[in-house]
């Protein structure tokens, strides 16, 4: 696992967290957080998903793509979760777990600064603006809610490096 600060710069940074927290960011409802049962819901954006371009904002993240250098991206997907009354843990997980899929690497990047997380077995990584996190996909995690804002923000991407 990596973890780097300030991972865009500043004005590339502000360009895309004001675009996605904007009037005019289009975010869908899920039903579900990481399974049908879980009887929580967050919105989401999918950009890219099954080799296929899914949204027409997919060139806002052209910033990460020369930073990430992917050979192939699998899923890039954003997800909203609203300010809770505390702070949910939802269920862990991995993005992916097949011996085809070892290869896949997951990156969490934090849109807005919150109180929420992203817990691994072992390690918390608090939601800090401009923060990237990047791992294996098998590696079981999970996303919290947050309490000290309206909503945790952040963007997962998963690729073979």
């Amino acid at each position: 696992m990596k973890v780097y600060n300030n991972f865009l710069p500043k004005e590339e940074f502000l360009e895309i967290k004001n675009f996605m927290t904007g009037n005019y960011f289009p975010w869908y409802v899920q039903n579900s957080v990481v399974n049908e049962k879980d009887n929580n819901f967050q919105l989401t954006h999918l950009f890219y998903n099954n080799c296929i371009i899914n949204s027409d904002l997919f060139k806002i993240l052209n910033v990460f793509l020369k930073k990430i250098n992917p050979l192939c991206i699998i899923r890039i997907k954003a997800n909203l979760l609203t300010k809770t009354e505390k702070i949910i843990e939802h269920e862990m997980h991995t993005d992916f777990q097949s011996d085809s899929t070892k290869n896949i690497t997951t990156g969490i990047f934090y849109i807005n600064t919150n109180n929420g997380y992203t817990k691994f077995k072992n390690k918390k990584i608090e939601s800090i603006e401009n923060r990237y996190v990047s791992f294996n996909s098998n590696e079981l995690h999970t996303g919290t809610t947050c309490t000290d804002e309206n909503y945790r923000i952040v963007i997962n991407f998963n690729y073979i490096k």
